[in-house]
């Protein structure tokens, strides 16, 4: 995973990611990137080519094939690398900490955003690293003609496309619906605000029908603006002292979405199904559900005028990818994105030294890049599991 990335993260130089981004670019038409593509795009020796290949592969950032031909692929990890290359080139961020969340299609990293002005205070933001084509792409690619083509780095689309979704509706909703604030985005990963409070799955409320109100506030407003989360329940809202945050949106869908009914249905009634468990409030759900709809047209400054403010209030699925391609989420749009991604690249690959990417004095050791130490057998045992794997995944498409 993201660590094995981290391990060998400064010590990469501007030609190591070269040679990642020529394979991330060649994985657009080969399944494995020939030696020779990548001796073109990359304009080095054969020699040194190689030498730094057998190091990458080492790293476990990128996995080598002989079977037909010697040729490339990078996988999550090396994606990993890239990103990071440029949050750190952006100045996105300066230093990475732990995992704090872990789910089927999402990794998320502690990390610190450098101030703005050198006697300001560090920010401490969030990672958030994408996951989804490692186990959905396929059933994409069987609602999806287009996608055809794009077999070879089906991976790489379906986890871009999850994160640049996201964030440009985190971008879109902020700050008038209360989410955590967007930051950065490349490829796969979005850098952004660390939500308040606790997760309410996880929280006991002093006052829950002040914050059931709270809730259902944040679900009018976004739905004034023309959003449906469609993914909405106790395990995607923090709770705090200062009202509540609602997270992870690349599922969201539109009015427009012929299901739209149906999904703003489910999120609203996770959220009053919770509250009733939990603290026994009761909330009728059609009513509930006419009560956001005729929100329809107002600012959110209409709706908070609308809603009760106390001053006392104290606290303490995994989404399916056809539905955000269906939702016009265009392929030109997401193609575009990427080559953006390769030429800010190259531009900067000749000036860019890698930067020494370790924690420094931020809340004694909280934030502390992790170290993994691996002996070399394992490495190598790693290695040939996973070419084993990447042999089998080839057999299984052969097949089909």
């Amino acid at each position: 995973m993201i660590d094995e990335a981290l391990r060998v993260f400064k010590d990469l130089d501007s030609k190591d990611f070269r040679i990642l981004t020529g394979i991330e670019n060649g994985m657009k038409h080969f399944e494995w990137v020939p030696m020779e593509e990548l001796n073109k795009y990359t304009r080095m020796p054969f020699e040194k080519l190689e030498y730094r290949l057998k190091k990458l592969v080492k790293d476990k950032l990128v996995v080598r094939n002989t079977q037909l031909y010697e040729g490339f692929q990078i996988y999550f990890e090396g994606y990993d690398a890239l990103a990071l290359n440029a949050f750190v080139k952006r100045k996105s961020i300066s230093a990475i900490g732990d995992e704090i969340g872990v789910g089927k299609e999402s990794v998320i990293y502690e990390a610190i955003l450098p101030p703005e002005l050198a006697i300001g205070e560090p920010v401490p933001v969030v990672i958030k690293f994408h996951r989804e084509g490692r186990t959905s792409f396929k059933q994409i690619k069987r609602v999806r003609e287009h996608l055809g083509e794009r077999e070879h780095f089906s991976w790489i689309y379906a986890a871009r496309l999850a994160a640049q979704r996201e964030y440009n509706i985190m971008t879109t909703l902020y700050p008038e619906v209360s989410i955590p604030k967007p930051f950065d985005h490349n490829r796969h990963a979005i850098v952004m605000e660390l939500a308040k409070g606790s997760l309410l799955a996880k929280t006991k409320l002093i006052d829950p029908e002040w914050y059931l109100d709270e809730i259902l506030k944040q679900v009018k407003i976004t739905y004034s603006l023309g959003v449906i989360h469609a993914d909405l329940s106790e395990y995607n809202i923090f709770a705090s002292e200062d009202g509540v945050q609602l997270i992870d949106w690349p599922q969201y869908v539109t009015p427009e979405h012929p299901h739209a009914d149906e999904i703003l249905e489910r999120d609203v009634s996770n959220v009053l199904t919770h509250f009733f468990r939990k603290y026994g409030i009761k909330r009728e759900l059609d009513e509930t559900i006419r009560e956001i709809k005729s929100q329809t047209g107002k600012s959110s400054e209409d709706i908070e005028e609308g809603t009760e403010s106390r001053a006392d209030k104290g606290t303490v699925k995994e989404w399916e990818l056809e539905e955000a391609l269906e939702e016009g989420f265009e392929e030109e749009a997401l193609e575009k994105g990427f080559e953006e991604d390769i030429e800010e690249d190259i531009f900067q690959e000749e000036d860019f030294e890698a930067e020494k990417f370790e924690t420094e004095s931020y809340e004694a050791e909280e934030f502390e890049a992790k170290e993994i130490k691996s002996e070399e057998t394992e490495a190598e045992n790693r290695k040939i599991q996973d070419f084993k794997k990447a042999a089998s995944k080839k057999e299984t498409s052969d097949k089909e």
